[in-house]
């Protein structure tokens, strides 16, 4: 996966996100996607030590942001008007797709630099209207589906599409997620005071409701107060769903954030003494029926590790995204996974879930994680709407 017959292999030398804000009533929620975008990427570059000129590409993930193209608009604002944008929707996945092309395109030898993350502005998702088919002037409100919509597998409703199905499918109780997702809460709140995320995350000024502007460089979607009485007394999400156990606590926040890598070939890091942060070792996408879209990140850990050539006993540190805490529980049954490894600093159901940048920042992450404790392989896994999987595996 990465070799060619150019012999080209993939290397992260950059990775940066900013902190992650809580959707519509935190500090990013008057922050467009572009500004998040123009300061991620600027942020990026200028951490990896290249000539913004060089820059071949800017791929970047958007997701529910109504079109355009953000990487593009990001490349100009940040005078880098001879580099093009490329726009990826793959909702959850989008930024591991991201990356994923970015080492193809080293890999083929066609690309030599290139800048590749997500990003997601919850806050300031547009609402689209359409004309109503069969009518000449009638406008409806209108959501653009990722499959055939179904009772089983609701286009508006991952609770039961992602969050449910899963659980059923593993025989998962409420018990079960709401342990992980309090002990993502603390693993969350332990790494922000212990300072963990502080080489990782770009901080940013912005403007808030009120007109004042304010640096915004620490997470705060994770709960202090999250206790197992907390999670135990909030009502499920579908009460007419006999034995339905999916909860908001169990499920992974609503968020605003921005993370990127700047990819490029391990020769040329080596020729041009820039330091290498990680390899990339393999990526993956996968499909699966809709209402099992949970377990798309489980069948996208076995094409990535199959494709890098590992078993699950390979890899030392996992983040599988806590979309609903009934996916990462599950991946950890079927793989017989130490949950030690997983999550290590908490995940969705506790730092959030932007959702285009989810995958750019488990990944940076995972790298600074195992820059700090010795390395080895990492892997960022986790579904998406659709039916859908994608994974990456890393080595530092």
């Amino acid at each position: 996966m990465t070799r060619s017959v150019l012999g080209a292999q993939p290397v992260i030398v950059s990775a940066a996100r900013t902190a992650i804000g809580t959707a519509r009533k935190g500090t990013l929620a008057q922050t467009p996607a572009e500004d998040l975008a123009v300061a991620i990427l600027t942020e990026t570059v200028r951490r990896s030590g290249i000539d913004p000129e060089r820059v071949d590409d800017v791929i970047f993930a958007e997701s529910l942001y109504g079109g355009g193209d953000v990487a593009r608009y990001a490349a100009v604002v940040a005078g880098m008007t001879g580099v093009p944008g490329l726009a990826v929707n793959r909702h959850c996945t989008g930024s591991l797709s991201s990356i994923g092309l970015a080492a193809a395109g080293v890999v083929s030898g066609m690309e030599k630099i290139v800048v590749a993350g997500g990003v997601q502005a919850t806050s300031l998702m547009p609402r689209l209207k359409r004309r109503v088919p069969g009518t000449v002037d009638e406008v409806e409100n209108w959501y653009p589906g990722t499959h055939p919509n179904s009772a089983d597998a609701p286009n508006t409703d991952m609770s039961i599409t992602v969050g449910w199905n899963t659980a059923q499918e593993f025989g998962l109780t409420r018990e079960d997620m709401d342990a992980w997702a309090l002990r993502s809460h603390q693993r969350a709140v332990a790494a922000i005071d212990a300072g963990k995320f502080v080489d990782e995350i770009v901080p940013i000024k912005v403007s808030t409701l009120d007109g004042s502007v304010v640096e915004f460089a620490v997470d705060e979607h994770p709960r202090r107060d999250t206790s197992a009485e907390r999670l135990a007394s909030l009502k499920v999400l579908h009460p007419e769903i006999p034995d339905f156990s999916i909860t908001a606590g169990n499920a992974s926040g609503t968020n605003d954030a921005a993370a990127a890598v700047t990819v490029t070939s391990a020769e040329l890091a080596a020729a041009e003494n820039i330091q290498t942060l990680a390899t990339v070792r393999a990526w993956a996408s996968v499909g699966i029926d809709p209402k099992l879209t949970g377990v798309g990140a489980l069948r996208a850990i076995d094409k990535v590790l199959d494709r890098a050539g590992l078993t699950t006993g390979d890899v030392r540190l996992w983040e599988i995204n806590e979309a609903f805490a009934s996916v990462p529980v599950a991946a950890c049954r079927h793989f017989g996974l130490d949950e030690e490894t997983v999550n290590f600093s908490g995940s969705g159901c506790s730092l959030g879930h932007p959702i285009a940048a989810s995958g750019a920042r488990m990944v940076t992450t995972l790298i600074h994680e195992l820059r700090r404790t010795g390395g080895g392989i990492g892997v960022a896994a986790m579904c998406a709407g659709g039916g859908q999987g994608g994974a990456l595996v890393i080595e530092v």
